[in-house]
């Protein structure tokens, strides 16, 4: 059995980890309400936006737009938006078992895929497995704004139109509530299916639908990138509050089940010295 004084010590060190995790805890609630508002605030914009481009898709069918034509796939590119920093859970894992299985099933080599890694874990986690890292995304703040994620977003888009790959696919974590997330792939590009998109409205398209859409095409794809951050760092900071407040909780768990240990070697200290002075008085009698 340990001794008093290991025990004293565990509980200790574990109340100090339990005042840290409860601390992140909260400045991880803190993020999630800002994040969660971001995201919410982004969606009207993007449904606007998408109303719009299906409105001009449906009269401008035939244009050739190189964003609405679908090729032959020689190479693939996966967006993949993780965190930069750990203890978040299984944010992060979920991401990665739905991408790796869906390159699986798609490809037969790695050649055959380029990755674009917003967030440190998912640059390192695919550079370890030997995929190419097309660009990359390290270091976004907690709230992102556009402008952080304008240049990937844009080098993207304009890394398909030239060829150098065929497909685009989307890949983070929808959030869906403080304590559910749900890891979601979207097929970016080419924007086959943005005909299906319902317009409820009549437009009048002034220069033209053509014109329009070679500027709003570009805007839209990179608006999608964008919402998927938004979405990510949502489920990212509600995987944190989630993971800290299960680490708070078993440290507290730890906690009982030590003092519970340290009162019963205590009390079995004090029976064996009580033993001791009886068998010693005993002895001199």
């Amino acid at each position: 059995m340990a001794s008093l004084r290991e025990i004293e010590s565990r509980i200790a060190s574990t109340k100090k980890t339990s005042q840290i995790t409860r601390a992140m805890q909260m400045v991880s609630a803190s993020k999630l309400n800002r994040a969660e508002v971001n995201a919410k605030k982004f969606v009207p914009y993007m449904d606007k936006v998408e109303e719009v481009v299906g409105a001009i898709a449906a009269v401008t069918k035939d244009s050739g737009h190189p964003l609405l034509t679908a090729r032959p796939v020689k190479k693939s590119a996966y967006i993949v938006v993780t965190s930069d920093r750990g203890l978040v859970g299984g944010y992060n894992s979920h991401i990665f078992r739905a991408v790796t299985r869906a390159i699986e099933q798609r490809h037969k080599s790695k050649d055959e895929v380029v990755i674009i890694a917003i967030g440190r874990k998912g640059y390192e986690f695919f550079g370890r497995l030997g995929y190419q890292i097309e660009e990359s995304l390290i270091g976004l703040s907690d709230h992102p704004r556009f402008e952080e994620v304008k240049d990937i977003a844009n080098r993207a888009v304009g890394m398909f139109t030239e060829g150098v790959y065929d497909e685009v696919f989307l890949y983070y974590n929808h959030f869906i509530s403080a304590i559910s997330n749900e890891a979601t792939e979207r097929k970016l590009l080419p924007l086959t299916d943005i005909s299906s998109v319902s317009a409820s409205s009549s437009y009048e398209f002034e220069p033209s639908a053509e014109a329009i859409l070679e500027t709003l095409l570009p805007q839209y794809t990179e608006s999608l990138i964008y919402g998927a951050v938004l979405d990510g760092k949502a489920s990212e900071h509600a995987s944190s509050m989630t993971a800290m407040k299960t680490a708070t909780d078993n440290a507290s768990d730890l906690i009982d089940s030590l003092t519970l240990q340290f009162n019963r070697a205590r009390q079995a200290a004090i029976t064996q010295e009580i033993t001791e002075i009886v068998a010693g008085v005993a002895a001199l009698e």
